[in-house]
């Protein structure tokens, strides 16, 4: 890649890197400030659980983003950025636009999720086997 584009993209970067840290520090300082209790009645204890689990669930997410956003910028360290992991091609510069942290090209990633959805569609068809099965043995029982 250019000099110019790798330059463009580790700003984009460690801006998002910033972004992202300072969104979690936020959500962080609200969470502490939220959890008085006092006063609380059973209802409202349980919504404030159920919001505790849904930012735990996006605390993950942003974890491996953040995750992502250092991988990237230490790929544009050694030289690796904009290369797919997969086939060694060039990134399109579009999807590095849409996705900096992007690791595989277009047509590897569909691959690799096409996969995922086959793989997922088999676990769910032997889960169901098992399922019916299982019932079949309790009837003969």
């Amino acid at each position: 890649m250019r000099k110019a584009a790798l330059k463009t993209a580790k700003t984009r970067l460690e801006d998002m890197k910033r972004l992202l840290l300072r969104e979690i520090r936020d959500d962080l300082r609200q969470g502490r400030e939220g959890s008085k209790e006092d006063g609380m009645d059973t209802y409202d204890l349980a919504s404030e659980e159920r919001d505790r689990e849904i930012n735990f669930i996006l605390g993950d997410r942003e974890r491996e983003k953040l995750q992502s956003i250092e991988e990237a910028l230490e790929r544009i360290d050694d030289g690796t950025y904009g290369v797919c992991e997969n086939c060694e091609s060039d990134i399109a510069p579009g999807r590095l636009e849409a996705m900096p942290f992007s690791r595989m090209c277009v047509s590897c990633q569909a691959e690799i999720e096409k996969e995922a959805r086959s793989q997922g569609r088999f676990d769910d068809e032997r889960a169901y086997r098992r399922l019916g099965s299982t019932e079949v043995d309790e009837d003969s029982a």
